[in-house]
């Protein structure tokens, strides 16, 4: 049987890409490898989202490029963001590639395998226009009890920094009822976490309906037995609604998480960034969400460095981190991507001062995270647990409660864990809140 190898790079909407693919390839009677060296073929899905990652990108496929020599790789496939973004480069600069496919042809990995066997070179480069469905097979490549599922593919949004709706197509939201049977299907295999993603997840249905369909959806996920938590990522202000908002609050299996993707605040900013909502907007959504007795976890990202600017305008983001009191941030320094309206404006920001004001958020951030997880100190919470780490005679578990997202916040730490097991939900008490990190006990 030949073995298929994989780097899957970039967010989680690609790593459900990179797990489809696999899918399709196991139907073909082919097995993973973790080895690339011993892969027959390897799949390198990339990101081109902002610079360090395209470089990252262009780095996994040559060190992949070079098991054709020291391996037993006689296949090399490049598929997602970089491979639509930059195909005529990529076919030209590096004749080690076999296979490129764009965003829009993972359901065509076994047909170009098929080709390549025949002594093509391929290159499928197909609109975005179909997702999945709970009918497409797929291999999970995260832990049994914790699964991704795509709602939605592409944007509208049209920012002017961004680089997804050219690589991703527009917005194309999949039906709900394929989305509640997938869940279903997760369920029945011992699933307890479902992670909603989307480029813009509150813009689910607008493409169908022309509203958000995104309550409607949750409204039927959250009657599924066996599904423990559901969090919600990326969730635009423009269409996050009293009625979502609401949701979240008053369904127990919603975690109480809310990931805005706000980018700034100063209203200048998010002008020349083209974003739907005003300063205005935004603060009198963070105020509605931080006023329900704070019983929300409030997480964003923002980018520092954006052409244009100011001091003043950075003030005013620093002001505003300081004041709202995000419970987590990510912040991004500004990367002028080739194709995108910002990567032309005037008043470029040197990658000094970029740096200076990434540094200086970081630091406002991690005296505020550190804050606001000393507040949970004696609350009670449920631990998803992931790992367990002995030492001696020391044995002590590793995960996240309902308010710590996989792979973008901090973890918690349980001491005295010796009857728990990885997969378990248990109920905890915080005991230390860190900037990042909590450590717990057994209630």
């Amino acid at each position: 049987m030949e073995k298929i190898g994989f780097v899957s790079l970039g967010c989680s909407k690609n790593l459900v890409d990179t797990e489809v693919m696999l899918g399709i390839l196991k139907e073909r009677h082919m097995t993973i490898t973790d080895d690339l060296s011993l892969a027959d073929i390897i799949i390198i899905n990339t990101c081109t989202f902002i610079e360090k990652a395209k470089q990252e990108s262009i780095q996994a496929i040559l060190d992949a490029a070079q098991y054709k020599e020291t391996g037993r790789c006689q296949m090399l496939l490049v598929t997602g963001c970089l491979s639509q973004q930059y195909k005529e480069e990529l076919l030209k600069e590096m004749p080690e590639i076999d296979v490129l496919l764009g965003t829009g042809s993972w359901d065509r990995v076994w047909e170009a395998i098929t080709t390549v066997r025949q002594g093509k070179r391929v290159c499928f480069m197909d609109d975005v226009s179909h997702l999945y469905d709970q009918k497409t097979s797929r291999l999970r490549t995260t832990p049994a009890y914790s699964a991704y599922v795509k709602i939605g593919e592409g944007c509208n949004n049209a920012c002017t920094f961004c680089i997804i709706p050219r690589v991703r197509g527009k917005l194309y939201s999949r039906p709900i009822e394929s989305i509640v049977a997938e869940v279903e299907s997760l369920a029945k295999e011992g699933v307890k976490e479902i992670n909603i993603i989307a480029q813009d997840t509150t813009s689910y249905g607008v493409d169908l309906v022309g509203y958000s369909l995104l309550p409607t959806l949750l409204k039927q996920l959250v009657t599924i037995k066996g599904i423990s938590w559901i969090r919600l990522f990326y969730l635009y202000p423009h269409f996050f609604t009293e009625e979502l908002m609401d949701l979240i609050i008053r369904e127990d299996k919603i975690c109480p998480y809310v990931d805005l993707p706000l980018q700034h605040i100063a209203q200048g900013v998010l002008e020349r960034m083209n974003r739907k909502d005003s300063e205005e907007d935004v603060r009198k959504l963070v105020k509605k969400l931080a006023k329900k007795d704070r019983k929300l976890t409030l997480r964003s990202t923002f980018i520092v460095g954006f052409p244009g600017e100011t001091e003043e305008e950075f003030f005013q983001l620093k002001t505003f981190l300081q004041e709202t009191e995000f419970d987590d941030v990510g912040v991004f320094t500004y990367s002028q991507e080739e194709g995108t309206p910002a990567a032309k404006m005037t008043e470029q920001i040197s990658e000094e001062v970029k740096e200076e004001r990434y540094h200086t958020l970081m630091a406002v951030q991690a005296q505020v995270s550190e804050k606001r997880n000393r507040l949970l100190e004696g609350t009670e919470h449920t631990m998803l647990i992931e790992r367990i780490e002995k030492e001696g005679e020391v044995c002590q578990a590793v995960g996240r409660i309902e308010i710590q997202a996989p792979e973008v916040d901090g973890l918690t730490y349980l001491d005295n864990a010796e009857t728990v097991c990885p997969g378990d939900m248990v109920r905890v008490r915080i005991v230390q809140g860190f900037a990042y990190d909590l450590v717990a006990e057994l209630v």
